[in-house]
């Protein structure tokens, strides 16, 4: 497709086109010929010319509609002119129904639910497939050659020829994909005393030159993170490389270096070397958790260990940043697992947090069945605690679940797995990712609606339902004599649409606690209100007794203290797992080949509490 003047862009229509897992995002003009679309979605999913594809738009209430003709398209196109939608939602399969009012191969009704599925969003523009990337160390942009910085995803890269642009430059830079760039001999200079990509800084107000460098300055090759551009002598005055570090994430004050051959004896520097491996203690969809001992403190800790070749999409290393940016905000919160620190490999990930060894409340409930309620307040108290330090910090945990609440030694709570945390949440701000655990998920996120800290609330009710009466609110999915009562599907109905019964055995105090947390309006949840959220559930009769400073410094006894005979000891753990093998499979070279490793730069870290090696997380 031609690009688009700015005359054209103004009155075109924006499409965001679903197809293998991908959403596309560009323009075509709004008189485009049914001819010419075809060719565009023949384009944009890489299908030749024999190959026969359905191509399916979603109207106002949300209907898969089909686009077949010349007709169908204009009237898609017309509604959303009429309707002033932001963007014409489309889907495209690989073939065609058998006959028409079928579904197509591969269609599922789930997939239009907003957010069902973690899509990677692409941007098409001149030939280029951009996608939006969290740059870990400088890279220039191709079209003014400032560098590409701040938080979250500052710029865009073509997924085909590498190149990388800031987002406001994307559409400016005219250069088609697959097009050599020449190296410009002038290259603008940043702004806001920012270095270009040439390395040369500004002047300051002042006139006084600041990190004044002799330099050979070197072309840039656009696509490539900035490493050293330039051969050069350097004159610095004292303290003004603070100002470059100004453009790195904090933790790279603390980071620690992987050699390629591990075993460094450098204390500032981390590898697999520096543990001793000792037992499997759990597993997760990419992940296995170790028990390991650090060699030269004899310190117990738990090892995470992530291959990267299974979150090398994009979307899947932005949660490992998170899940690491959590990790040290929550270092030395009483009710929160910390984060020793974290090195790489070639072809894995580790984290290495705290062991906390008194077993997960689902392993107790288990035991257990039903909480008493002085056992249920005391752990909800110390959770309220920790949701709300992670909801001060603009951190949504959004997977709140027994297996996630930790007890420790002496029987305090701690939250664990960060990986579906959503982070830089300001007051009043909003996000909309599906995700969760199915049981816990709160209904604006079925609904499909922009949330908050709210489905933290939401899935606090659902847990302690689970403690005070020993089932889940929606324990009837799953259990039921007809199939199709136990998809998912119908327990989404089922959280969506039926009223949450309390079981009489409860308090009145419990009851209108779980009530308050359990309202299917966000609005009008417990905790929800915007000034006065988190002081509403403090002051609730259910909480009364419960003195919140003191338990915030833990100087309220447990009402339940785990047997644990030694710091190793494995007793509250999963048999399945502690009897696995410890091992970590051999590398296979091909899939290494295959990893960008630029896109875990930056990820080495030690808690900067640790560095004399003396102190606990």
């Amino acid at each position: 497709m031609p690009t688009l003047d700015p005359e054209e862009l103004e009155n075109s229509v924006r499409i965001k086109v679903g197809f293998d897992g991908n959403i596309l995002v560009t323009n075509i003009k709004n008189d485009m010929r049914y001819r010419e679309f075809c060719a565009e979605i023949r384009d944009i999913c890489k299908f030749n010319d024999e190959q026969p594809f359905t191509v399916k738009w979603l109207d106002e209430e949300g209907d898969p509609c089909t686009i077949s003709s010349q007709i169908e398209l204009n009237e898609a196109i017309r509604l959303y002119e009429v309707n002033k939608d932001s963007e014409l939602n489309i889907h495209v399969f690989p073939n065609v129904p058998a006959r028409p009012g079928l579904p197509c191969a591969g269609e599922d009704r789930n997939m239009y639910r907003r957010g069902a599925r973690r899509w990677r969003k692409l941007y098409k523009v001149n030939g280029h497939f951009y996608q939006a990337k969290r740059f870990s160390r400088k890279a220039a942009c191709a079209f003014c050659s400032d560098r590409i910085w701040g938080l979250g995803r500052q710029g865009f890269k073509c997924i085909n020829c590498r190149v990388t642009v800031h987002k406001r430059c994307h559409k400016l830079y005219k250069k088609l994909c697959g097009t050599i760039e020449e190296p410009s001999d002038q290259q603008p200079l940043a702004q806001n005393g920012e270095k270009g990509a040439s390395g040369l800084s500004k002047t300051s107000s002042n006139g006084d030159s600041k990190n004044l460098r002799v330099q050979k300055t070197l072309p840039v090759e656009y696509g490539q993170e900035e490493s050293k551009v330039e051969a050069m002598e350097e004159v610095v005055e004292d303290g003004d490389e603070e100002e470059e570090d100004h453009f790195h994430d904090a933790e790279s004050n603390w980071s620690a270096k992987v050699e390629p051959s591990p075993g460094g004896s450098d204390s500032g520097q981390l590898t697999l070397d520096h543990f001793q491996l000792l037992r499997v203690i759990g597993r997760g969809s990419y992940a296995k958790v170790l028990q390991v001992e650090h060699k030269k403190t004899k310190r117990i800790y738990a090892m995470k260990v992530i291959k990267k070749e299974l979150v090398n999409d994009d979307e899947d290393i932005d949660w490992v940043q998170t899940e690491k940016h959590v990790f040290e905000a929550a270092t030395n919160y009483p009710f929160l697992v910390g984060l020793h620190s974290c090195f790489q490999t070639a072809s894995r990930l580790f984290f290495v947090i705290e062991f906390v060894n008194g077993g997960d409340l689902m392993f107790h409930m288990q035991r257990q069945r039903r909480l008493p309620e002085e056992h249920a307040r005391f752990y909800a108290a110390e959770i309220c605690l920790a949701l709300n330090f992670l909801h001060e910090r603009g951190i949504v945990y959004r997977d709140l679940k027994l297996d996630n609440v930790l007890l420790d030694s002496e029987g305090h709570i701690k939250l664990t797995d960060y990986g579906m945390c959503k982070e830089g949440l300001k007051p009043g701000d909003t996000t909309g990712t599906f995700c969760g655990t199915p049981n816990y998920i709160a209904p604006e996120i079925l609904r499909g609606e922009e949330y908050d800290f709210s489905v933290d609330w939401w899935a606090l009710g659902v847990l302690m339902y689970e403690m005070l009466a020993g089932r889940s609110p929606f324990d009837a999915v799953g259990n039921a004599d007809n199939p199709d009562q136990n998809t998912e599907d119908y327990l989404f109905q089922i959280i969506l649409e039926k009223p949450i019964r309390i079981p009489r055995s409860l308090s009145v105090k419990a009851a209108s606690l779980l009530k308050g947390f359990l309202n299917k309006a966000p609005a009008e949840r417990l905790g929800c209100h915007p000034q006065t959220g988190f002081s509403d559930i403090q002051s609730h009769p259910f909480f009364r007794a419960i003195d919140w400073e003191l338990l915030e410094q833990k100087q309220i006894i447990p009402p339940y203290k785990p047997h644990i005979k030694h710091e190793r000891d494995l007793e509250h753990f999963d048999p399945a797992f502690t009897n696995e093998p410890v091992r970590l499979t051999p590398d296979d070279p091909r899939s290494i080949s295959e990893i960008d490793q630029s896109e875990f730069d930056g990820f080495e870290y030690v808690n900067p509490l640790l560095m004399s090696m003396e102190d606990c997380v």
